[in-house]
């Protein structure tokens, strides 16, 4: 039995069939990042239109995926993705990763696995609409770093972390994307470690400046080994900098404490 669609601005029900494909492909369009958390939904009309489906059928694949949790409606503002990781994000296990200063470290290599990969993906699957966002977040983050102002740690530190979520984006593999993204806030801390330690170091943010051209450049030039390789190396080197920095502080409370002891 073939399946009738009522028309656009009718108040006939919704077969539910219908509703559920509506649902399924919103979802799919949120599990591949086209609509990201936080997002705002377009109007139903357009959402109508552009996926082909009536907006009796928009409306009640909406209501569905309100339901279950992963849009959230504001009166007067419309309609957004759910923040999907907030749960996860204050989980005892998460919190207690927070709370010690060698995770640090673990983060780095965690960062180095998964984004490598997303970089090596990227240079494969990035199409030229994932670049010209990769270009703005580069671009925001070059013009920031030779800013003659000085940038504040938090901005500097997001638009470090938005640059290199949107080669992740562009790797187009939604498991890989979603799982940095539940991961944010931590990973944010190991980029707020190197911009608050690295980054007032001249020799430091040279390299780091260069890693991230580096970076840039491989995606773009579709080199997914040399993306890879350019990943891998620039939080290689903020793991080992940061590495350098500690221990050159813990020589230095040894001297001062062997000093004090023979005043």
């Amino acid at each position: 039995m073939k399946v009738v669609i009522p028309d656009a601005g009718s108040d006939k029900p919704v077969a539910g069939a219908v509703a559920d494909r509506v649902a399924a492909r919103i979802e799919q369009l949120i599990a591949d990042g086209v609509f990201a958390v936080g997002q705002s939904l377009p109007a139903e009309r357009e959402l109508s239109a552009s996926l082909g489906f009536s907006r009796p059928a928009v409306r009640e694949g909406l209501r569905l995926l309100r339901g279950r949790g992963l849009l959230r409606t504001e009166h007067g503002r419309g309609t957004f993705v759910a923040n999907l990781h907030e749960s996860a994000a204050t989980t005892p296990l998460l919190q207690l990763f927070a709370s010690q200063p060698r995770t640090l470290y673990d983060l780095l290599e965690v960062r180095a696995l998964l984004e490598g990969e997303s970089a090596r993906l990227a240079a494969i699957r990035g199409t030229d609409a994932d670049f010209v966002l990769m270009a703005r977040r580069y671009e925001e983050l070059r013009q920031a770093e030779s800013a003659r102002t000085q940038l504040d740690v938090d901005t500097h530190a997001r638009l470090d972390h938005a640059f290199h979520l949107s080669i992740c984006e562009a790797s187009h593999n939604p498991v890989l994307l979603h799982t940095l993204r539940s991961l944010t806030d931590l990973l944010l801390s190991s980029v707020f470690a190197a911009v608050v330690n690295l980054y007032h170091r001249t020799p430091y943010k040279e390299l780091i400046d260069t890693q991230h051209a580096r970076l840039y450049q491989a995606v773009l030039s579709r080199k997914p080994d040399l993306a890879q390789r350019a990943a891998l190396d620039h939080l290689h080197g903020i793991r080992d900098a940061l590495r350098e920095i500690e221990q050159d502080e813990q020589r230095l409370i040894r001297s001062m404490m062997r000093l004090e002891s023979r005043s």
